[in-house]
């Protein structure tokens, strides 16, 4: 079968105008030209179904066009979801978060500024985890204890780029270690998928402990160091 790009929007349940512009992004391959008519066939009606598929699921067309380039497989799209839209049980609005901390709103900012408070991504409004919250009573509580706002928000930023930096090597190591580990086995997709999502929820959870556990003993020697050094 053959389409004209009216057929194709009518086929495949998209408009027009959204068929031209996965067109100009890449998604969708060019069609058959005849002289001045274009024709399309039925690979791009599957291809515009599985984009339809993916957004569906919530993806970013950045993200669905790695997999329609293959560089993300089928059973990663669990531990795609997981990773791009994590479980949020509550959220807060600026004012909310600023209301329920007793913290005033630009002071926030300020916090969102240095890269210590993020919001959620995705939706109209800036939202916060009500997690945030905790973080917050314990910025305050060294705030209360006499510990400057100014030295803290230095000593933050320094901690939240080493803890990006390792994230980001952890995530490598994951990817060639694990997941690439896993597809290779074979095996049907979604028993892949599956595992996948449970392996990395299982090391979520694990790297949070070890990294803990690792801060609080350093912090701990480097506290027994500074007492020694003073005496």
């Amino acid at each position: 079968m053959e389409y004209r790009i009216e057929q194709l929007a009518r086929t495949a349940g998209v408009a027009v105008d959204t068929i031209r512009f996965y067109q100009g992004k890449g998604l969708l391959g060019a069609p058959r030209r005849q002289g001045r008519v274009t024709w399309y066939g039925d690979s791009h009606v599957e291809r515009l179904k599985r984009i339809k598929e993916l957004q569906q699921q919530g993806f970013t067309l950045t993200v669905i066009q790695r997999f329609l380039a293959g560089e993300l497989e089928a059973s990663d799209e669990a531990l795609v979801a997981a990773v791009t839209r994590p479980a949020v049980p509550q959220s807060l609005t600026l004012g909310e978060l600023s209301e329920r901390s007793g913290v005033a709103e630009p002071l926030l900012m300020t916090l969102q500024q240095a890269g210590l408070l993020v919001p959620i991504e995705g939706g109209e409004e800036p939202v916060y985890p009500a997690d945030d919250l905790q973080a917050i009573e314990a910025g305050m509580k060294l705030i209360s204890a006499g510990v400057p706002l100014g030295a803290l928000m230095e000593l933050g930023k320094d901690h939240a780029a080493a803890v990006d930096r390792t994230a980001r090597q952890a995530v490598d190591l994951f990817d060639r270690y694990v997941r690439e580990r896993i597809q290779a086995e074979g095996g049907e997709t979604e028993a892949a998928e599956r595992k996948l999502l449970q392996t990395f929820n299982e090391l979520l959870e694990a790297s949070g402990t070890l990294v803990r556990h690792h801060f609080e003993r350093t912090l701990l020697r480097a506290a027994r160091e500074h007492i020694e050094k003073r005496g």
